[in-house]
């Protein structure tokens, strides 16, 4: 069976929101704390958490958990630096891993079920990445083979793994995500996902 690690980016400064929104509460339950549980219930192994932006608080939030924790000094300079120091993290410490899912915090709709199916699409077409598509466009969470580690380590401070998606099409399968367009990325987003809840 194929090894796949999560690497959890939650590093950002959230400077739209006003406060880390990884550590926003729904259901009784933080952002950050939603996607590490989807990833154990996923059997991804070892899941690492890049953190930066409120370190202590952050990091107070995963004691009690057994993950690896990976503190980005640069997170600052963009989200580029938190994906190299996670997969950096991985090559170094687990070198036997096969693939990296990467995720963020800001997706609420992201589940175990959408990264099992990640990674039962990359072993049903081989294929090297495995997009999520929504919004008229691909993007993470995605799964990215070991033959994609050295792009993930060469990606600009700013970029996301995004630029890797859309430029290696025919390495490419896509996995149908409507609700990964809906991101928390202000308190007016946040809100009307709350709304969007109490209507389910």
């Amino acid at each position: 069976m194929a090894k796949v690690a999560a690497v959890i980016l939650a590093a950002g400064g959230s400077s739209r929101f006003g406060k880390p929104k990884q550590l926003i509460e729904l259901r009784g339950k933080t952002l950050l704390g939603r996607i590490l549980d989807s990833a154990i219930e996923a059997n991804c192994s070892p899941i690492v958490v890049v953190i930066g932006n409120a370190l202590l608080e952050v990091r107070k939030q995963l004691e009690t958990t057994n993950v690896t924790i990976v503190e980005n000094e640069n997170w600052q300079r963009g989200i580029g630096t938190s994906i190299r120091a996670g997969v950096q993290y991985v090559i170094n410490h687990m070198p036997a891993t096969d693939a990296i899912v990467l995720l963020v915090c800001d997706q609420p709709f992201v589940d175990a079920a959408l990264i099992k199916q990640l990674i039962a699409l990359r072993a049903q077409t081989q294929k090297a990445i495995i997009a999520s598509n929504y919004a008229d466009t691909l993007g993470v969470p995605g799964l990215f083979d070991r033959s994609c580690f050295q792009e993930l380590l060469e990606l600009d401070d700013a970029s996301g793994a995004k630029i890797i998606i859309l430029s290696n099409p025919e390495r490419v399968a896509e996995l149908l995500f409507p609700e990964g367009k809906i991101d928390i990325d202000t308190i007016e987003d946040w809100k009307k996902f709350e709304t969007l809840l109490r209507s389910t």
